[in-house]
């Protein structure tokens, strides 16, 4: 009776890992026959769990239920899941702070003292730095992530950088957190390419579309390309600069959704970032603290020379000329708003 119990729960677990299960590979995983396998999916469906056929296979599936039934996770899981709902409490899905103090209470009130005490320590030692991207409605990221499951084609209205909203069509196939932001890797019909969109800035249109066919995605490594796609955002100013200073440094000092870093050799890389200021694209690379030079845009050449005379002149001795903003000789090189 023990060995079916735990097998039962085994069951359950593996259903809920995962959408569709054919029988021949649950057999194998929990080491019995697909006869014992039937057997354990009508208990499971005795006790109240939805447990669907998969039409055209010899599958399983976990369907929703009236309630929501027991989740079974181990303690690295249920570690995993407290921590996870503690730092959604100040993250960048809109409204989800609450939820998730709700959710983090119900999870507490059940986990063993040993592991409450292992999630208060990540609590406790952890301090979150402010300054979050900008919040995504949890309706949406989960209307998005259902899309890319499966395999639904999504219509949304799209605002761009500019505010202009314009109607899209598109194929899904990853949500990607950078951190600050939420973004969805997609094929998109329309312009018969890839993209990548800011969540926050898709209002979905419901229902969702056929079912399509997935395609190859531009690059195994999903993240690696959306971070060289969303550091090749369209900038008024795009700069390549070759840095003095191993890549490994360099990426450890420069985000991900900010710049694209190449090795050339043990001691220096190629940066490329971009920026609507020149000032702050030099002031930028110039925080990183290794010796650098910049190759373009033209106009970022001129202007750090210009930049640099009037840093030097900033610290020499009062008796020196120095140009204030009246001063025709001050260089006109402000950027636009």
């Amino acid at each position: 009776m023990l060995d079916t119990s735990a097998r039962l729960l085994r069951l359950l677990s593996l259903l809920q890992a995962r959408r569709d299960w054919p029988g021949p590979e649950l057999a194998e995983r929990l080491g019995v026959s697909d006869r014992t396998v039937r057997r354990d999916v009508e208990k499971l469906r005795a006790l109240g769990y939805p447990v669907h056929a998969v039409p055209g296979t010899a599958g399983y599936r976990l369907g929703p239920g009236a309630a929501l039934p027991p989740l079974l996770l181990d303690d690295e899981e249920a570690v995993a899941v407290a921590v996870g709902l503690r730092t959604a409490a100040g993250g960048t899905v809109a409204g989800i702070e609450e939820t998730s103090v709700r959710a983090l209470a119900k999870l507490e009130q059940v986990l063993p003292e040993r592991l409450r005490r292992r999630v208060n320590a990540v609590q406790s030692f952890t301090v979150p730095m402010a300054g979050g991207g900008p919040p995504v409605d949890p309706g949406t990221l989960s209307l998005l992530a259902a899309a890319c499951r499966d395999r639904h084609l999504l219509r949304f209205d799209y605002t761009g950088r500019d505010g202009a909203t314009a109607p899209r069509t598109a194929e899904p196939h990853r949500l990607v957190h950078s951190g600050r932001r939420w973004y969805l890797l997609a094929y998109d019909t329309d312009r018969a390419d890839w993209r990548t969109f800011r969540a926050d800035r898709i209002a979905p249109k419901t229902p969702t579309g056929p079912r399509f066919a997935p395609r190859e995605p531009p690059d195994p490594d999903i993240a690696g390309y959306t971070s060289r796609a969303v550091s090749s955002e369209v900038y008024r100013y795009r700069g390549r600069f070759t840095v003095h200073a191993p890549a490994e440094r360099v990426t450890e000092r420069i985000g991900p959704a900010v710049g694209r870093v190449e090795p050339i050799d043990a001691g220096s890389c190629t940066l490329r970032t971009g920026s609507h200021s020149l000032d702050e694209l030099a002031l930028y690379v110039a925080a990183i603290g290794a010796p650098f030079q910049v190759h373009e845009p033209p106009e970022l050449v001129r202007h750090v020379r210009t930049l640099a005379d009037r840093l030097r002149r900033s610290v020499t001795e009062p008796s020196a000329t120095i140009s204030h903003p009246g001063d025709r000789r001050f260089p006109d090189d402000r950027e636009a708003p």
